[in-house]
């Protein structure tokens, strides 16, 4: 990501403050926890990708610095809320929110950081950015809903997962880069060809996350998580659909009931990675990676797009 961060470095600077402001509070608690969450954050993917966009259809302008900013707060939010849901005690290698402060105070922070981004839109006007955003935040809940209640009857089929995906973790990255578009071109059209990108970047990079569960692409041993926690990836639903009955049954069997066991477990990831899945899931990674990069080369050549481009190529290519 070296490419993007040298060509946003003044902009990433910008960003910082901004988010920064965003964030504060005049309530001690809330302060030390926001300060504790500022101080932890990722690696400001989905904030690029909103100022890249914005570089690529026009001027960085201070609505796109408030786009990437509500980006970041609404992804924020979600993370805090996620970890409460899952009971995750670990985020980024450090303790989570819901470590340390449990889960009362935890769902107030995630409340409290979707309302601040809703406040830095309103109080600045920018309608459309927000409604773009907030669409994301209701597909991203319905997928998560959706996911849940499939994950209960291990209903598989492709169609199911792509709209899992497409809601879940898709619309925020898609909605990112119309957003930044938006907020430097005011332009529909170019808006919705950055929300398409977007989405197909946001497609790739769920794909790659379902191929670290098979310990694929050197990323060293299996993890297995997906299947101890029922969760539909691709690998898994195109092996299942390829397999026999009574093989298939034996899955689901071990996937319901026997998630725990190591061995078990072990022996479901090879049976997906001798049923092809691993290799198909990776094609389809890379046709959406292509498709995403085919929409960037619509755009005339400049460091924006060179940036973009980047991203798109760490989103596959990523170790972790």
């Amino acid at each position: 990501m070296k490419i993007a961060q040298a060509i946003l470095r003044e902009e990433l600077e910008v960003f910082d403050k901004t988010f920064k402001e965003a964030v504060k509070s005049q309530t001690p608690l809330l302060d030390r926890i926001m300060q504790f969450i500022v101080n932890r954050k990722g690696k400001q993917l989905r904030p690029m990708f909103v100022l890249l966009s914005a570089k690529l259809c026009g001027p960085v302008t201070d609505s796109a610095y408030r786009a990437a900013s509500l980006v970041e707060l609404l992804h924020t939010a979600t993370l805090v809320h996620d970890d409460v849901v899952d009971e995750s005690l670990e985020r980024r290698g450090f303790f989570s929110t819901y470590a340390l402060w449990k889960t009362k105070i935890s769902v107030l922070v995630g409340d409290y950081l979707l309302s601040k981004g809703l406040k830095l839109s309103l109080d600045n006007s920018d309608f459309r950015v927000l409604q773009l955003l907030s669409d994301a935040v209701q597909k991203m809940s319905e997928g998560e809903l959706l996911q849940i209640e499939k994950s209960r009857s291990l209903n598989l089929s492709e169609a199911v997962y792509f709209e899992i995906i497409r809601n879940k973790t898709a619309s925020l990255l898609a909605s990112s880069c119309a957003a930044g578009a938006y907020a430097s071109s005011r332009d529909e059209e170019m808006t919705e060809k950055m929300r398409l990108f977007g989405e197909k970047v946001g497609i790739a990079f769920q794909i790659k996350d379902d191929l670290f569960d098979y310990g694929s692409e050197n990323v060293g041993k299996p993890t297995g998580n997906d299947i101890k926690e029922k969760k539909l990836t691709l690998p898994l639903i195109y092996a299942l659909n390829k397999l026999d009955k009574a093989t298939r049954r034996e899955l689901i069997f071990i996937i319901k009931n026997r998630n725990r066991d190591a061995g078990k477990v072990q022996y479901v990831i090879n049976k997906v990675s001798e049923a092809g899945g691993i290799d198909y899931a990776t094609g389809r990674m890379y046709a959406y990676r292509d498709e995403a990069l085919a929409i960037l080369h619509e755009f005339e050549d400049s460091d924006a797009r060179k940036g973009l481009e980047e991203l798109v190529r760490y989103t596959t290519d990523r170790k972790y």
